[in-house]
């Protein structure tokens, strides 16, 4: 799993047959402490992230499995994060 925050949205009326019809969210990869490492990722979007929220992600395979079948997937955010802390420090606080 990789964190990332929501910068926007993506939209696509036309897209392949076999893609979900579900929302696709602008993330950035982030460290722990929200430093940007890889920007702008695609990620489809099942739990109703807004921009501005840290979500975790997954990709490849673990990414298809949200879904039913095997849609072209490559990264999908399957949670909203409320806090990273790393020892006695807050990292990330909603």
């Amino acid at each position: 799993m990789e964190l990332g925050k929501v910068v926007g949205q993506v939209v696509s009326t036309v897209r392949d047959l076999g893609l979900p019809n579900l929302t696709f969210l602008l993330v950035d990869i982030v460290d722990p402490e929200g430093k940007v490492v890889f920007p702008a990722q695609v990620a489809a979007d099942t739990m109703g992230a807004g921009e501005g929220e840290m979500v975790l992600l997954v990709r490849g395979s673990s990414a298809r499995m949200i879904m039913e079948g095997k849609p072209p997937l490559d990264l999908s955010v399957v949670g909203i994060v409320d806090q990273v802390t790393s020892g006695k420090d807050t990292l990330y606080n909603k």
